[in-house]
């Protein structure tokens, strides 16, 4: 779409009126702005084509530093217009740091306007990957890998040990690191709950089908001994091919550490 000289690449499934409040912006940035304004990117329900009647549009104004300068993010019913350096967005906050949540709002987020001269996409895609070193970080660093399996073992023991209440409310505990899990081995950022079907389904991760991970998931939820069984299986065998693209396992020795006790969570 284009509006005078400004050559919006807004998603073809928006309606005539959101169509029209992104071109309003645009216009508006760019008379703000002039040369500072340096793009537009389409985040939330809206971006990814989810929307209802109640969505409101999330869009991210991108723009030089000395542009930022007394730039306020601004809030309305109908439109987030979130401001951003293109130098931020090229910084990568780490997990655990205030920045890290933010990291998965840039995800397959279609870019309405670039004139950053090619920094804007890899830097957003950048934004909601994990490389190597940050998954180990993430998983042993931070836990997230011994932290699910925490949770799981004592799922399976309150069920061993006829704690059904207990049981479903470790393996509900467990979601958020069993998800962290999945997707840092899969090399991408977890998505937020609300897109996590979407993401599935849309960009499938590797060795998860889509539909089989969101039964394990709903499975798991209502704490049931087999499939947390059976999510252990699965992480377990990714867990090894991890450690066997690095120079020294990092992962498998986290599972052997808890010895023994892992015979409740093997079949």
């Amino acid at each position: 779409m284009t509006d005078r000289s400004i050559a919006l690449e807004i998603p073809l499934g928006l309606s005539p009126e959101r169509r029209n409040l992104l071109t309003d912006l645009a216009r508006r940035n760019e008379v703000d702005h002039g040369a500072d304004f340096l793009g537009l990117v389409l985040s939330g329900s809206a971006g990814r084509g989810v929307a209802t009647d109640r969505s409101d549009l999330d869009v991210y104004v991108v723009l030089t530093d000395a542009g930022m300068r007394g730039r306020q993010t601004s809030r309305s019913s109908a439109v987030d217009e979130i401001s951003v350096t293109i130098s931020s967005l090229e910084r990568v906050p780490q997990f655990g740091t205030n920045g890290w949540w933010f990291r998965w709002s840039f995800a397959w987020a279609p870019v309405l306007l670039d004139r950053t001269e090619g920094r804007l996409q890899p830097a957003l895609r950048r934004q909601a990957t994990v490389t190597a070193d940050e998954a180990e970080s993430i998983l042993v660093e931070h836990d997230r890998l011994d932290g699910w399996l925490n949770y799981a073992y004592r799922a399976l023991k309150n069920d061993r040990d006829g704690r059904p209440l207990e049981r479903r409310l470790d393996a509900a505990e467990s979601m958020p690191w069993l998800l962290d899990v999945i997707f840092t081995l899969a090399g991408r950022v977890r998505p937020y709950h609300k897109y996590l079907p979407w993401e599935l389904r849309q960009h499938p991760l590797p060795h998860w089908h889509a539909e089989e991970l969101l039964a394990l998931l709903t499975a798991t939820l209502d704490g049931d001994p087999s499939t947390i069984r059976t999510t252990f299986e699965r992480v377990e065998r990714l867990c090894t091919t991890f450690d066997n693209e690095r120079t020294e396992p990092v992962l498998t020795p986290v599972i052997d550490s808890w010895g023994e006790e892992l015979q409740l969570l093997r079949r």
